[in-house]
Parts: C-alpha cells; sequence; structure tokens
C-alpha cells in the first residue's frame, strides 16, 4: 500500500508540474513568427563575408538593365536585386556585382556568387543541380506588331479580335491568344520561333503573340521597327528566380526577402515601373 501511495504521488506531481508549464513565457512561436528564418546580417553564409555578391550575363540588356551597368540600380533585375540585398541588410555600396554567362549560371558546381539574376526560369531540370528562390517574376503574354502596322495604336484586346494573330506551336502563347483575345480568324501557328519572326518581317500576320521578356527580345534585336502594343495575363508564363548555389544557407533568406517585399507591394512597384508602359508594354484589358 506504501509504495501505491507514493506512485500516486508522484503521478499526481507530474500532472500538477504539467498543468504549471503553461504561462505566457513558454508559449510556442507565432505561425509568422516560426516561418521567419534567422537571418542576421553578420551570420548568412556568404561567399565574401560582409558583402553580397550578385552575378548577372554581360550585355546587361533593358529592361533588365540600363546603360549595360547593373550597378547603377536602374532597370528591373537590377532593382530588384538592391531591393532583396535591402532586406538583408546590405546597402547599395556593399552589394558586389560579378559576370556570369547565362548558361554558366545554373551548371552545377561551387558559386562565385551568392545569387544570380538574368531572367532564370525556374524548371525541374534545372532545380536538381542548383537553388531557385521564390519567383520574382511571372512573364506575362505581349503582342508584338511589325513596322508600320495598323495596330500600333491599340488600346485592348477587343481591337485584337479581327487581327491575323501569329503564335509557336506548342507554347502557352498559343493557348493566352486563343483563350484570351479570342479572335474571329483561325490562328496562324508557325512549328518554331525563327518562323514566328519572319512571319512578322514579311508582314504575313498583323501580330505575334509570345512572352514578354520575348518580346522585349524581339523588337530590339530581331525585327527592325517592330513595337509591343500591351501586354497581358494569362496562365502558365514562366516564373523567374533568383539562382543560389544547390542547398546554399541563403535561399530561405532570400525567399524571405522576397516575401517582405511582396507582402510590402515593393516589388509590385518595382515590376510597374519597369516591366510595364514605362517599359512601352502598356497592360491591354
Amino acid at each position: 500500500m506504501n509504495r501505491l501511495s507514493l506512485l500516486l504521488s508522484l503521478v499526481l506531481a507530474a500532472l500538477a508540474l504539467a498543468a504549471c508549464g503553461g504561462d505566457e513565457g513558454d508559449k510556442p512561436a507565432s505561425t509568422s513568427e516560426a516561418k521567419a528564418p534567422a537571418c542576421a546580417k553578420d551570420e548568412l553564409a556568404l561567399v565574401t563575408p560582409g558583402a553580397l555578391t550578385v552575378g548577372t550575363d554581360k550585355p546587361a540588356f533593358p529592361p533588365y538593365f540600363e546603360d549595360n551597368d547593373p550597378t547603377n540600380g536602374k532597370g528591373f533585375e537590377s532593382a530588384v536585386a538592391y531591393a532583396v540585398a535591402n532586406e538583408l541588410g546590405f546597402p547599395k555600396a556593399d552589394v558586389k556585382w560579378t559576370v556570369v554567362p547565362f548558361n554558366s549560371s545554373y551548371a552545377p558546381g561551387p558559386k562565385d556568387f551568392d545569387f544570380d539574376i538574368n531572367q532564370i526560369s525556374i524548371t525541374p531540370k534545372r532545380e536538381q543541380v542548383v537553388d531557385f528562390s521564390r519567383p520574382y517574376y511571372v512573364a506575362p503574354q505581349a503582342v508584338v506588331v511589325g513596322d508600320g502596322s495598323q495596330l500600333t495604336d491599340v488600346s485592348s484586346l477587343a481591337d485584337l479580335q479581327d487581327a491575323t494573330i501569329g503564335v509557336q506551336i506548342g507554347t502557352t502563347s498559343l493557348d493566352a491568344a486563343q483563350e484570351v483575345i479570342q479572335p474571329s480568324e483561325q490562328l496562324k501557328v508557325f512549328n518554331d520561333s525563327n518562323d514566328v519572326v519572319t512571319a512578322l518581317k514579311q508582314n504575313q500576320v498583323d501580330a505575334v503573340v509570345v512572352d514578354l521578356p520575348t518580346a522585349f527580345y524581339l523588337t530590339a534585336a530581331q525585327v527592325p521597327g517592330s513595337k509591343i502594343v500591351g501586354q497581358f495575363n494569362a496562365p502558365g508564363g514562366d516564373s523567374f528566380g533568383l539562382l543560389l548555389q544547390k542547398d546554399s544557407e541563403l535561399t530561405r533568406c532570400v525567399d524571405h526577402a522576397l516575401e517582405k517585399l511582396e507582402s510590402s507591394g515593393k516589388l509590385k512597384q518595382i515590376t510597374n515601373k519597369w516591366m510595364g508602359a514605362a517599359a512601352g508594354a502598356p497592360e491591354l484589358r
């Protein structure tokens, strides 16, 4: 009986201790606190201690960079890089840039940068050998017209419904043109991007639909006199992410920085400034 009483006393004591352990000081962190990573500047795993090293290719083209100078903060990706750096605690003076050829950025192996920003699409194959941040940009679709087109002043998707529109087979642009523009004429579907460019040059079509990053390149380098008349949202666009070394300790902190930029509206402001009407790509509705 004495042993039974002792055992009973121990059980009651344990229950009492458990009941007392739930005061305010022992409460678990809130969901948001639990999600936020510990990313103190002096504890980050960096290529160069005290500096944030950012990679991109050279030459660096508009609208992603201006004057072929990533360091000036002008252009969409330069602005994004500095905004992320600021969230991580790095002033502009502590951000260092290094040249990284596009195809080298997602090759396996050690990196000499902390993250790379260069319109790099997030793909499952690349994710096998490098880390990506959450997307900082999801590409919309764009409408491009050739030199002398009658459609240079369109202001809505309805203005395009009677146009002859070219698209590449097997692309999100084909589905977007069909479902969002809903043209009255059948789309002209081409086998590859070269055929799309040729069709625009030779005025075989009134306009072509491509993703916006392709549209910037097409008008800047491929079809003289061509123009982006507008952009529109459609599902399935490429997602661009900041690229980091595989299993980088910095990835979670970069993700958190982008999350803060999204929630504050800062990322949207940067996108609107450099990838919207000011860049020659007004939104069509």
